[in-house]
């Protein structure tokens, strides 16, 4: 390539078939081509192959710049080719990289929801089965309430139920029983206890288990009932050993009340009237896993037989008072002036104000061997209550059992009056023991110690 014009001569070649005026005018041309062109500064000329082109200044750097730039271009193209593979494979890398980041963490994750639905399920099962167990000690509880329930008053402190001097006769039965000096009536169950167990019907419920608890929520929910379980035992075991201690002190007065009477015990009870029962013999067992509550319930039932059968015992035994209400002793036992005659003599029972019609109560339980008049008794009743003891029931007015029937304690025998050897209305009431006329205050006061407590 150069800025001046390049010349060059062209020679026509000369064909066979070319005649005349075209020869010619070839000639002319080639004169024509070979005169040379006038030099321009601002233009290129590219000769190639014999080839000349001509171009302006914006055409060529056009040209170049294009060149230019697909040079560029392909530098570029090149080198991505080149380092393709590499970033591809860096991506690729960081790609699975990532990949396993992410399934590791997943993974991660799921056992965390398997470890967390694992302990749940745990302590759901241990939930329930704490639940389980406090169910069980509460249906245990409930148990307890109802034995102590059945337990028997020993406190003695029952309301009192009997009639007015001046009321009509009774039937025998639904008649209260005659008490002692105190006017307090013993061995009949009151209608209301004070010694009942608060915790005889629980009130601690377990709520039902609809839904799985949060771990704080069950364990408060369960400390909260194992706490107020644990009150109602300690209240349960507390109201058992005031039962026990009462029983005992009542076996120990029972026992005390019978010796001071110079009576004996196994006498007594082999003059006790069975009742038709029987039944192969069970002996009681103690389970071998009973806890401190049962083998007290134990012992306290074992008590319970046996003050069961000194009851029956001590009712062959006359220490109530054969008249309801105040208790006023016109005369005692023993020595006294003779009120008709004036001499000393022997006052063999205890007198008893009382209007005439007041009824006149058997102290204990016994049968009739004399119904009728006998002398300075007037009208009077004698009951024979085994093993040598009778109870005398004078001057009455009127007599309402028969010889050979059998009466119960309270059961009206007559009515006051003043029949025979008297100066007015009252009751002449003895206590004899072998036929022996003994001191009614001794079995009266037997009366108010049982009484006591």
């Amino acid at each position: 390539m150069s800025k001046s014009s390049a010349q060059y001569s062209q020679y026509p070649q000369h064909h066979a078939h070319d005649h005349g005026r075209s020869f010619h005018r070839r000639l002319a041309t080639a004169a024509t081509a070979a005169i040379p062109l006038p030099d321009t500064d601002d233009a290129y000329t590219i000769v190639h192959h014999g080839k000349q082109v001509r171009l302006g200044p914006v055409v060529f750097w056009i040209v170049v710049g294009t060149i230019v730039l697909l040079g560029l271009w392909s530098a570029a193209t090149a080198t991505y080719f080149a380092f393709r593979d590499d970033v591809l494979t860096r991506l690729i890398a960081r790609q699975a990289e990532m990949q396993y980041a992410y399934e590791d963490r997943i993974a991660e994750l799921r056992a965390k929801v398997d470890r967390t639905t694992s302990r749940q399920l745990l302590d759901q099962e241990q939930f329930d089965q704490k639940l389980d167990q406090i169910m069980k000690r509460q249906t245990a509880l409930e148990s307890r309430a109802t034995a102590l329930g059945a337990m028997p008053d020993v406190t003695g402190s029952i309301p009192r139920a009997t009639p007015q001097r001046g009321e009509t006769n009774q039937t025998t039965q639904g008649t209260p029983k005659p008490s002692p000096i105190s006017d307090t009536v013993i061995f009949v169950a009151p209608p209301d206890r004070e010694a009942r167990l608060e915790s005889r019907a629980p009130t601690v419920m377990a709520p039902p288990v609809n839904q799985f608890a949060k771990n704080q929520g069950f364990d408060n929910v369960l400390v909260r009932l194992t706490t107020s379980l644990d009150q109602v035992e300690r209240r349960q075991i507390a109201a058992l050993s005031a039962v026990e201690e009462g029983m005992d002190s009542r076996m120990r007065r029972m026992r005390g009340v019978v010796s001071d009477l110079g009576l004996n015990i196994a006498n007594l009870e082999a003059a006790v009237p069975r009742s038709a029962m029987g039944g192969p013999f069970v002996p009681v067992k103690l389970a071998a896993n009973a806890g401190p509550f049962e083998k007290q319930l134990y012992r306290i039932n074992l008590t319970r037989a046996e003050m069961d059968r000194l009851n029956r015992t001590l009712a062959l035994v006359p220490y109530r008072k054969p008249v309801v209400g105040e208790v006023e002793f016109t005369s005692g036992f023993g020595v006294r002036s003779d009120p008709f005659l004036g001499r000393p003599a022997m006052h063999t029972g205890l007198d008893f104000r009382a209007a005439t019609g007041d009824p006149v109560r058997v102290t204990a339980n016994g049968k009739v061997v004399s119904a009728g008049w006998s002398g300075g008794y007037g009208r009077m009743v004698e009951v024979d209550h085994g093993n040598g003891l009778a109870t005398r029931y004078g001057h009455l007015s009127e007599i309402d059992v028969k010889v050979g029937e059998i009466v119960k304690i309270g059961q009206v025998v007559g009515l006051v009056g003043s029949t025979g050897r008297s100066t007015g209305p009252h009751l002449h009431y003895e206590t004899r023991i072998d036929g022996e006329a003994v001191d009614p205050q001794r079995f009266l006061r037997a009366g108010v110690r049982l009484s006591a407590g």
